[in-house]
C-alpha cells in the first residue's frame, strides 16, 4: 500500500518559549460540568429518553456534580419537552446549575430562553465555530464576519436576560468552537469581544470555555494555547476558563490535565469519556487521578461498579475492560511477579499499619472506589506462586508460609494448564484440598487419639493404622510434633525430619479452628509440605505431620 502520511500538514505550533505550566502541580479541584446529557448523548446510537435522561441527571447530582449540561432545547421538540420536565418535574436540586447550548442564531436563543423559564439557576452557552478549516471549507467568511456572529448574538442574549421575567439566575458561557484550530490572536479577539457584549465584570464573570472540538495536536501544545489565551485576554479577571477537551488522538486526558496547569479552572467532559467520534474528556479518569495524587476531586467516585451499570444500561454503551480505573479487569493481576508484588505490598500494610497506599501495582485502592468484593488476583497459566497464596489468604482465610508457595503454585500452574483457562477462587481451593486435605493415607490416626499436656513436654497415645493394620503407640516428647514424632519410630517410620512449623485459626469467634502447615525433609532428600485441620491446634499439628508424610508415600 502506497504511503499516504505525506497528505497531511503537521500542526502549527505557537512561540510561548517563556511558558509556566510545565513548573506547576494540580493541587486543586476545578470546577466540573458533565456534558454526558447533551454532547454525550447526541453521540448515542439511541439518544436517551426521557426516563433514562432522569436517572442519569440524579446519578450526576449524587456525585456532586454543580453544572450539568441537559440539552440543546432548540434543537428539537424532545430536546426542549425533557429541559421542560427537568424543570416542571421539580428535579433540580436548589444548588445545581442546569446549562443549556445553543448556536449564536438569534432564532435558536429566543426558544432557548423560552426552555428554561422557571428555573433557578441555569448556564446559557452559546458558540460559533472559528476555527481556520470551519471558515475557509464551512462558512467562507473572514474573521470580522465569525466576530460580528458571536457579538450579535451575545447582546441578544444580554438583551433578553434584562428583560426576563422571574427569579432564574442566568449566567454566560460562550465557546469559540474549535478553539484549538483557531490562531490565537483570533480566538482572544473573539473571547475579549463577547466580554463586552455581555458586560462581564469580575463579580460577574463570563465563562470562556476553550473547545478542543477536534484534538489536532500533542497535549502540551493545547497546554500553549491555553496559556497563551489567558495571558493576552484582556479583563482576564473577567472570566472563568474552562476547557472542553475530545479525545480524538487518545490523549484527552492529558490535554485536560496539562491545561489545568496552563490556568484553566473548569472542565466540561462525560463520563466514562462517552461523545463524538473518539469521545470526550473522561470524567472519571481524570477525577481519579487526582485522587491518587492525594487531591480531592470533589466527585464521588465510591460506587464505580454501580454507575458504570448505570451508564451502560442508559447509553446502550460498554465501558471496555481495561478502561482505566472502571474497567472489569483494571484491578486484576495475571502475571506472577504483579501478583508476587501485590500479596507482599498486602503483608507489607498489615504488618506496618501505613497511612498511605503503598501497593505495587496498584495505583489505587480498590476499595476507594467500590471494589473492594472482587478479586484482585485471578489465576491462570501466566500466574505465580504468590498469586495462589494470595486467593487463599484473602478468599479463604489460609495464610500459606512463605516456604510452601513454590509447592503449592506449581501445583496451580500444572491445573491451569491442565484445563485451558484460568482457575476459579473455588477451583483454586479444590486444588488445595486434594492435594493436603484429601491424600491417599498410607497412615492415619483411629479414634480416641490424645496428646497430654506435661511440663516440659507431653505425652502422645494413640492408635495408628497403616499397611492394613493398626498398632497402639505411646511417646513422650518435648512438644505434640516431637511426641509424635516418637511415636511413628514404634511403626518404621523414621526417615522423615522436621523443619517448619506455622499455624493459625482460619476462622474468628466460637467456631474457630485451627490450620498447621508442617513442612518435612523426606527420606528422599526433598521437602514436602502437609496441612492439619482440627479443632484443637495440637491435633492440627499431627495431622499435619501425617499429611506430608501421606504426601511423600505418594511421591515414591
Amino acid at each position: 500500500m502506497k504511503p499516504s502520511f505525506h497528505k497531511y500538514r503537521p500542526f502549527e505550533q505557537i512561540s510561548l518559549p517563556d511558558r509556566q505550566w510545565p513548573n506547576r502541580v494540580i493541587d486543586r479541584a476545578p470546577v466540573w460540568c458533565s456534558v454526558d446529557l447533551r454532547d454525550g448523548n447526541q453521540a448515542l446510537v439511541d439518544p436517551m429518553n426521557l426516563q433514562e435522561k432522569l436517572e442519569f441527571f440524579k446519578a450526576l447530582c449524587d456525585m456532586g456534580f454543580k453544572e450539568i449540561e441537559v440539552g440543546f432545547p432548540s434543537a428539537s421538540e424532545t430536546e426542549y419537552e425533557i429541559c421542560r420536565e427537568l424543570i416542571e418535574g421539580g428535579h433540580i436540586p436548589d444548588d445545581v446549575t442546569i446549562q443549556v447550548l445553543v448556536q449564536a442564531r438569534e432564532h435558536l436563543i429566543r426558544k432557548t430562553f423560552e426552555a428554561i423559564r422557571g428555573a433557578k439557576n441555569v448556564i446559557v452557552h452559546f458558540y460559533n465555530s472559528t476555527s481556520t478549516l470551519q471558515r475557509k471549507v464551512v462558512f467562507h467568511r473572514d474573521m470580522p464576519g465569525v466576530i460580528d456572529i458571536a457579538v450579535q448574538g451575545a447582546r441578544l442574549i444580554r438583551e433578553l436576560t434584562e428583560g426576563y421575567e422571574g427569579d432564574t439566575r442566568i449566567r454566560y458561557e460562550y465557546s469559540p468552537e474549535s478553539f484549538s484550530g483557531t490562531e490565537m490572536d483570533n480566538a482572544v479577539d473573539i473571547c475579549a469581544a463577547v466580554l463586552e457584549a455581555l458586560g462581564a465584570t469580575p463579580e460577574n464573570p463570563v465563562i470562556l470555555n476553550l473547545p478542543n472540538t477536534v484534538e489536532m495536536c500533542t497535549p502540551n501544545t493545547y497546554a500553549d494555547q491555553v496559556e497563551y489565551f489567558i495571558r493576552h485576554l484582556p479583563g482576564r479577571e473577567r472570566a472563568i476558563i474552562s476547557i472542553h477537551p475530545h479525545n480524538d488522538r487518545g490523549t484527552g486526558v492529558a490535554a485536560a490535565e496539562l491545561a489545568l496547569l496552563a490556568g484553566a479552572e473548569r472542565v466540561e467532559g462525560t463520563l466514562f469519556g462517552n461523545g463524538e467520534r473518539t469521545g470526550n474528556l473522561d470524567i472519571v479518569t481524570t477525577g481519579l487521578n487526582m485522587h491518587t495524587q492525594g487531591v480531592d476531586p470533589g466527585l464521588d467516585f465510591g460506587d464505580l461498579p454501580a454507575l458504570r451499570k448505570l451508564y451502560e444500561r442508559c447509553t446502550k454503551m460498554q465501558v471496555h475492560e481495561r478502561q482505566p480505573y472502571a474497567g472489569e479487569l483494571v484491578f486484576t493481576a495475571f502475571s506472577g511477579s504483579h501478583q508476587d508484588a501485590i500479596n507482599k505490598g498486602t503483608q507489607y500494610m498489615q504488618e506496618h499499619n501505613s497511612d498511605y497506599w503503598e501497593i505495587p501495582y496498584l495505583p489505587i485502592d480498590p476499595a476507594d472506589v467500590g471494589r473492594q468484593y472482587e478479586p484482585i488476583i485471578r489465576i491462570n497459566s501466566q500466574s505465580g506462586k504468590g498469586g495462589a497464596a494470595f486467593v487463599m489468604q484473602q478468599t479463604f482465610g489460609y495464610h500459606l508460609p512463605k516456604e510452601m508457595h513454590p509447592e503449592f503454585g506449581a501445583m496451580v500452574k500444572a491445573e491451569c494448564d491442565r484445563i485451558g483457562r484460568e482457575l476459579t477462587a473455588q477451583e483454586l481451593f479444590e486444588v488445595f484440598r486434594t492435594h493436603y486435605l484429601e491424600t491417599p493415607e498410607t497412615y492415619s490416626l483411629a479414634g480416641n487419639s490424645v496428646f497430654e499436656e506435661r511440663p516440659g513436654g507431653g505425652l502422645f497415645r494413640g492408635v495408628i493404622l497403616h499397611h492394613g493394620g493398626e498398632q497402639a503407640v505411646e511417646a513422650e516428647g518435648n512438644g505434640p510434633i516431637d511426641a509424635f514424632f516418637n511415636a511413628l519410630r514404634q511403626v518404621g517410620v523414621t526417615d522423615y525430619h522436621f523443619l517448619s512449623y506455622h499455624e493459625h485459626a482460619v476462622s474468628s469467634g466460637s467456631d474457630s479452628r485451627a490450620i498447621a502447615y508442617i513442612e518435612l525433609k523426606a527420606p528422599s532428600g526433598g521437602t514436602v509440605f502437609g496441612v492439619g485441620i482440627d479443632d484443637s491446634i495440637n491435633k492440627a499439628s499431627i495431622r499435619g505431620v501425617l499429611s506430608a508424610i501421606n504426601r511423600s508415600c505418594m511421591a515414591k
